[in-house]
């Protein structure tokens, strides 16, 4: 695994010959904010390189560093993943458990919830052109305006029903089946695009493989403590999100 900031693509680059996706309703966003892609400016820090400085002791929660792609942004969230084991580092911050490890181990969690708009932001960075970005997770109790709210900050959300003993069914399947079919329909290595994955099951790293053998580079945000080895060190780039926990949290 490498931090890699990409560059601007070099003025008359080839658009690359990868089928474009239907725009939807992040890429109107960003273009309409940023008037199109922008180039990181010189010395953006790497991604390793701006959670390592938001973690030192006595650190607040700001903004991250811009890190767009050169290409298109392609995101893929598994809502769990996010909202779960953020509760679990919640639970730590209240004293209600030792470490992470331990509030996993002994199933403490703690309320927390966490913004839809700056996780958006860390997924596919301001200035960065949005190909897709996909929220996935299970249906929520009738009325509950969750997803509205996701859908309201840009991602396409994909919900599901749990089974009769409560466990999600077809989440982390929906994840790898667009992350694969938009890797060959829609990304284009030439054109420097990028697949965000917001996740940290280690049965995803067989999709991250077949990416990354066809020269597409892949980025994994996840909690330190609830991404598999194997996936952390196989991806491109890692970016942990506990440094932006405060930052993430919805007050």
């Amino acid at each position: 695994m490498t931090d890699v900031t990409a560059g601007p693509p070099a003025p008359g680059a080839s658009p690359g010959q990868g089928a474009e996706p239907p725009t939807d309703q992040a890429t109107d966003q960003a273009t309409a904010a940023t008037g199109g892609p922008v180039p990181a400016a010189t010395g953006v820090p790497t991604p390793r390189a701006v959670a390592a400085r938001l973690a030192r002791p006595g650190a607040e929660p700001q903004r991250p560093a811009a890190l767009p792609a050169p290409g298109r942004v392609f995101a893929y969230v598994d809502n769990s993943n996010v909202w779960i084991e953020g509760q679990r580092l919640q639970a730590v911050r209240l004293g209600h458990a030792r470490t992470p490890q331990h509030a996993m181990a002994n199933q403490i969690t703690a309320p927390w919830r966490y913004d839809f708009g700056r996780l958006y932001e860390l997924a596919c960075p301001p200035g960065s052109m949005v190909g897709r970005s996909f929220l996935v997770g299970s249906k929520p109790p009738p009325g509950d305006s969750v997803w509205n709210r996701a859908r309201n900050e840009g991602f396409h959300v994909l919900t599901y029903d749990r089974n009769a003993a409560g466990k999600e069914k077809q989440v982390d399947a929906s994840l790898l089946t667009w992350l694969l079919d938009d890797s060959y329909q829609h990304m284009d290595a030439a054109r420097g695009d990028l697949a965000v994955l917001v996740a940290g099951d280690g049965d995803f790293l067989p999709a991250v493989n077949s990416l990354q053998r066809r020269d597409l580079t892949v980025r994994v945000l996840s909690w330190e403590h609830a991404c598999s080895r194997a996936l952390r060190e196989g991806a491109d780039e890692f970016l942990p999100l506990d440094p932006y926990f405060g930052w993430l949290t919805n007050a």
